[in-house]
């Protein structure tokens, strides 16, 4: 049997602190999305502040950035984005 990422260390939630234009900001992630977030850092050729940024200046309002950078992960997973390429 396959162990998905909720039974493993992946599902351990982490609070992670980020600068976004100048300003200290945190969000709390699990591992795995949080590997995911990274990926598309890469793979895009930006810095995680500035995905996490332009992520933070699209979402809506009434949703934290914790959700905003899950719903980001599942999407870009969603689309066939690939983690470790």
């Amino acid at each position: 049997m396959n162990a998905g990422p909720a039974s493993g260390s992946g599902s351990i939630v982490r609070k992670r602190s980020i600068s976004i234009r100048g300003h200290a900001t945190s969000f709390s992630l699990e591992d795995a999305f949080f590997e995911i977030i990274e990926a598309i850092a890469r793979q895009r050729g930006m810095s995680l502040a500035a995905l996490v940024t332009e992520i933070d200046d699209r979402r809506d309002r009434r949703a934290n950035l914790s959700s905003a950078l899950r719903l980001h992960a599942l999407e870009w997973v969603k689309s066939g984005g690939r983690i470790g390429t």
